[in-house]
């Protein structure tokens, strides 16, 4: 049964983790075919184990430098850790995150980096790999391309069940790495460019770490964060049930769990941190690449553990993970309406004057410039507060578990009688509205319960119309666009998604395929912690980290869906999805407590498609003024700056997503320093940087123009400095392929002085 009362009831108790009830018939189907990537052939490396549908996850090393140790004399784990650029075009591509057309990359802030840890017991037979990546989120064609990679060099070593791949969710990062049609829509087109350059640097930040691998201990600290975050959909948090709600302090979770990795000496190796907020400080005014408030906060710690080296250098690596952050929001002065001011922090987040596209949320800075630091410091702060204060030491073996399901099919048991069922994917209304921190522009409003008839025609003529059944099964959501029954030219959303586990002694490492909110996140910890405990692993750190392996939007609780604010419009499943994710994460947690992970079926596999929209921004030769050639200086600096001051020169550009297929030069700018002793230039700042920017402006018929700025921090020493400028430009010869070709440029010499 599914009405009424009893389903809410029900529904409630289920995702609360309340309910104890064991589903009594597996969700998919045993008959499954087996992904290539999940068995091996005659190839695979000896002490391995083959089991149909699913790969062991004890077995030897293929290739390995790990400090070799018996078991008994050691009881750490063998660490590495290792950070790749993963920065792809910053030019002539959509960015990620708001889906607000025109908002082009147009140069960088700071770079996106992939960092990648390893951790194995001590005689390196188990190992489990999470990545944290400064992208929007993890696209499954991302992820199937990286394990495909992986698998050619590693055989068997790195695989589905234990490699994570978790994206932070900046909104300043590149699109078109994608392969689901409304992603690929809002992209603008797939781009390989983008797509090669995010995974080779994934990839290589996981063959660092493996090649670093040493002797070391992990410890776990948790505490919470305050004054980095609101809930940007409070009316929605209230429908959950106020005895609920009376167990916690907050609506938004404020713990941050760190994990601090050191060498047996003591020496600092790694840091992955886990908090809840959306890094969109950067508003979708923004056209500069940028990693935004979680990037600067591992920006300031890894700055602080690698003393000496440039931004991106050094072998300290600090990741900031996104967790359960759907409704939580980093603008802190809340909602208000631009045109007048007034507080419009209301259940349709709209304004008296101009509606929904006048409320938005800001803080806590002077711009969003400002306010990417004074989160990412408060979030940095904490960080390195409890990285000092760490005591407690993770131990204990390595576990994982993963699945392939049909999320569009799972049976939800609400009780030991009643179930329910997901849906094919579906947006509603209040998707189109965007939130507080990203209006959708076209004057939707959230919180919308019924279909709009002009609307409702448009996307019948374009798109056809949903069926009974797929408006049935997502109500009260009045359904804008029926994605699930939308297949061309490929299917809109995933069918297929990735529910796994990673267990590192007592913590246990979930990969959630989405954004949950604040209370689904809570609800899912309790549940999969209970399972755990139920089965005898008893007092597990869940931690949930966020935009996991592949996307599907949010995941809102059953009360929270009934208000169908922007999250719960963009629960793509249906009501129960948060009732189903509880309910797979338990079975795992069960398969790993109880050592039966080899049953498990592996699941139907995803799809790889070969033929994608592509971006329609075409290739065009570069171009210089007539009498110029590329980086010659069009606004000089001026002789002298004072610090606190920012100095800006303005070159001939050229296009800079050349520099994402000829990568020549790995910064497209550098600010150095002149050494009086060694009558060298000293490199002081890159396009890492924070106090460097690097913007490029588009002219007509292959002209651009770049322009650096230096926003002169107070701690710059006085002296005599000057400005390169390193790019590529794409050059054509008649009935010749075209060709990109590197070039570099310096600016005059200007004194820094203090006073």
């Amino acid at each position: 049964m599914t009405g009424g009362f009893e389903q809410t009831s029900a529904a409630a108790g289920l995702d609360s983790g309340y309910s104890t009830t064991q589903s009594p018939q597996a969700t998919q189907s045993p008959q499954a075919n087996e992904s290539p990537l999940a068995t091996q052939d005659s190839t695979a490396p000896r002490g391995s184990t083959l089991t149909q549908g699913h790969m062991a996850t004890r077995m030897s090393p293929v290739t390995s430098t790990l400090e070799t140790t018996p078991f008994q004399n050691f009881s750490g784990y063998q660490i590495g850790v290792g950070r790749a650029d993963c920065t792809g075009q910053v030019a002539d591509i959509t960015l990620m995150g708001y889906g607000k057309s025109g908002q082009y990359a147009r140069g960088i802030l700071t770079r996106l980096y992939s960092r990648a840890f390893i951790m194995a017991e001590p005689d390196g037979s188990n190992r489990m790999v999470f990545v944290s990546i400064d992208i929007g989120m993890v696209s499954q064609r991302l992820r199937l391309e990286v394990l495909n990679r992986l698998q050619m060099k590693y055989g068997s070593l790195y695989r589905k069940d234990n490699v994570i791949l978790s994206g932070t969710h900046t909104h300043s990062g590149p699109a078109g790495y994608f392969q689901y049609t409304l992603f690929v829509i809002a992209s603008e087109g797939y781009t390989n460019r983008t797509f090669e350059y995010i995974v080779s640097g994934i990839v290589q930040s996981i063959e660092i770490a493996h090649t670093n691998m040493k002797r070391g201990r992990i410890l776990i600290n948790k505490g919470n964060v305050d004054g980095a975050q609101i809930n940007r959909s409070p009316y929605s948090y209230l429908q959950n049930p106020q005895s609920e709600r009376a167990r916690y302090s907050s609506n938004t979770d404020k713990e941050m769990i760190v994990l601090k990795m050191v060498d047996l000496n003591g020496d600092d190796l790694g840091l992955i941190s886990w908090f809840a907020v959306h890094p969109v400080s950067m508003n979708n005014s923004n056209h500069l690449v940028n990693s935004d408030n979680m990037g600067y906060a591992s920006y300031l710690f890894e700055q602080e553990k690698n003393k000496g080296y440039l931004p991106g250098e050094g072998s300290y690596v600090a990741a900031f993970a996104s967790s359960n952050l759907g409704d939580v929001s980093p603008n802190t002065l809340g909602p208000h309406c631009i045109n007048t001011g007034e507080s419009c922090d209301n259940p349709n987040s709209s304004c008296p004057i101009g509606g929904p596209n006048m409320c938005i949320a800001m803080g806590p800075g002077q711009d969003m410039f400002d306010s990417t630091q004074i989160i990412g410091q408060i979030i940095y702060q904490k960080a390195k507060e409890l990285y000092a204060s760490a005591s407690q030491e993770v131990t204990g073996p390595l576990a994982s578990a993963h699945q392939w399901v049909n999320m569009t099919d799972v049976t939800v048991w609400l009780n030991s009688t009643h179930t329910a069922k997901t849906c094919k994917p579906a947006l509603g209304y209040s998707f189109a509205a965007g939130t507080i921190d990203g209006v959708g522009g076209l004057n939707f409003s959230q919180g919308a319960m019924e279909e709009n008839p002009f609307w409702d025609t448009i996307r019948n003529q374009l798109l056809g119309s949903p069926s009974e059944e797929i408006k049935e099964c997502h109500k009260p959501k009045p359904i804008l666009l029926h994605t699930g029954e939308m297949l061309r030219p490929n299917p809109w959303h995933p069918e297929i998604v990735d529910v796994q586990i990673i267990t590192v002694g007592s913590l246990a490492i979930t990969a959630l395929p989405g954004e949950f909110t604040t209370m689904s996140g809570r609800r899912f910890r309790e549940a999969v912690q209970a399972e755990f405990a139920s089965y005898g692993m008893q007092n597990m750190t869940v931690v949930t980290s966020g935009l996991c392996n592949v996307y599907t939007h949010y995941i809102t609780t059953y009360e929270e869906y009934q208000a169908q604010r922007y999250e719960a419009a963009s629960t793509i499943y249906g009501p129960h999805t948060l009732s189903a994710y509880i309910q797979l994460f338990r079975a795992l947690a069960k398969a790993i407590a109880t050592d039966s992970v080899a049953n498990l079926s592996s699941g139907p596999e995803p799809p790889f498609f070969k033929q994608l929209i592509t971006n329609l921004i075409a290739n065009i030769v570069d171009r210089a003024p007539t009498g110029k050639t590329f980086g010659d200086v069009l606004q000089p600096l001026e002789p002298k700056y004072r610090v606190g001051e920012v100095a800006e020169v303005t070159f001939v550009g050229a296009n800079p997503k050349n520099s994402a297929e000829n990568r020549t030069h790995h910064t497209f700018l550098t600010v150095e320093k002149y050494e009086a002793t060694s009558q060298t230039w000293q490199i002081v700042h890159n396009d890492a940087s924070w106090e460097t920017r690097f913007y490029w402006h588009k002219g007509l018929l292959g002209q651009s123009n770049a322009t650096i700025q230096w926003h002169i921090p107070e701690t710059a020493q006085p002296g005599s400095y000057r400005i390169r400028y390193l790019g590529h430009y794409r050059k054509q010869d008649f009935l010749r392929p075209a060709v990109i070709l590197s070039f570099e440029s310096t600016s005059s010499t200007f004194e820094v002085v203090t006073t």
